[in-house]
């Protein structure tokens, strides 16, 4: 079981294009994010972006399996773009599918 951990550790940051609404990823990169979700009984990637899209409407850009900051879990990050051109941050609890924030890029 530690060393199936230490792989997901370092699996933690998994980034993909999600322009389109069937989730835009290269096959190994979509089986590590489903082989980590399922290994910690996590909500699926296609339940967190319907989760980040109702707290903040748009097109997601990126999204993200992460370990959260402090030994919190783990988080889906997705980035937003809104109908005014707008970047957003949504991160939905990996475990719970809770919205844990939501806010704006301003860079």
């Amino acid at each position: 079981m530690k060393r199936l951990f230490n792989g997901a550790i370092a699996a933690a940051v998994l980034s993909m294009s999600v322009l389109s609404t069937p989730v835009l990823a290269d096959n190994d990169d979509l089986q590590e994010m489903e082989a980590i979700s399922k290994q910690f009984g996590f909500i699926s990637l296609e339940e967190a972006k319907a989760k980040a899209l109702a707290a903040k409407s748009g097109v997601v850009k990126d999204a993200e399996l992460e370990k959260r900051k402090f030994g919190k879990g783990w988080k889906y990050e997705f980035e937003i773009v809104d109908s005014d051109g707008h970047e957003w941050e949504v991160d939905i609890d990996a475990k719970t599918g809770s919205v844990i924030g939501v806010e704006r890029d301003w860079f």
